[in-house]
């Protein structure tokens, strides 16, 4: 369910402005799970704990803006296999409303 972002759009701060704003740059968030600790678990937290997470390593991983959840994907390393890791994506939220 991708959505492709028109050309060129009609609005009223005109073509200039709309192209500027297609530069800006955006954070996404990947969330790859959530772990619930106690006060006493995380005070004993040291190097090399272990934290166990809501969600195994084939579950697909959500990408926010800030708080609204916008697409979905897998976990991959890139093509040139030096350990960087991307992200797939196979679902896509409709952002025609805007984000």
């Amino acid at each position: 369910m991708q959505t492709e972002l028109p050309e060129s759009a009609d609005t009223p701060l005109g073509d200039a402005h709309a192209n500027a704003l297609m530069a800006v740059e955006i954070e996404i968030t990947v969330s790859i799970g959530k772990a619930r600790l106690t006060l006493a678990e995380l005070l004993q937290l040291r190097q090399n704990s272990v934290v166990p997470l809501d969600h195994r390593i084939e579950d697909p991983v959500d990408v926010f803006i800030g708080e609204r959840l916008v697409a979905r994907g897998e976990l991959e390393e890139t093509a040139e296999g030096n350990g960087q890791l991307c992200l797939r994506l196979t679902e896509v939220s409709d952002m025609s409303g805007g984000l």
